[in-house]
């Protein structure tokens, strides 16, 4: 079997895992997303290749979501590494949810290394229709209603439909 070996590249790859590590918790950038609007639901999908579903944990906090998961790499006893390209460790990504989601009905799932989050929109979020009342002037007019130089009448709709007998 035939390796190469890039130091530059291996030193560039070591001072990425120093910057971007900031700990135990390593970035977002392991943990790639898709984020979409499908309907009434937004949609997450972050890649998680190779974690065990067990690990991953999503708590919700005011409107920020924040996804964890560990990925461990399995070892031979006594195995010597010759390359070493996996990531592992534990991961760590927030989301900032707006107020138009409902936080209380979020699901998730986990497929073929595939963790899909569905975010419901929340019913005041939703666009809706709202009608408009006609109202029929001609009925506003008879009643007395809105005309502009109509003097007010002194008889009220009953008065003015009876008759005086002498």
């Amino acid at each position: 079997m035939a390796l190469t070996f890039d130091p530059f590249r291996e030193m560039d790859r070591m001072a990425a895992r120093l910057l971007t590590s900031g700990g135990t918790e390593r970035s977002s950038s392991w943990m790639p997303m898709d984020l979409y609007r499908a309907g009434d639901h937004y949609i997450v999908n972050v890649d998680l290749p190779g974690v065990d579903p067990g690990s991953i944990d999503l708590d919700v906090d005011a409107n920020t979501l924040t996804i964890q998961a560990e990925r461990t790499i399995g070892s031979a006893d006594g195995a010597q590494w010759l390359a070493q390209e996996r990531p592992a460790g534990r991961y760590m990504r927030q989301l900032g949810l707006g107020s138009d989601v409902d936080l209380e009905r979020i699901e998730a799932s986990y497929e073929h290394g595939v963790l899909m989050l569905t975010i419901p929109v929340a019913e005041r979020a939703k666009p809706r229709k709202i009608t408009v009342e006609q109202r029929d002037r001609q009925s506003q007019i008879s009643a007395g209603g809105s005309g502009e130089n109509q003097a007010p009448s002194s008889q009220t709709p009953a008065a003015a439909g009876s008759s005086t007998e002498s």
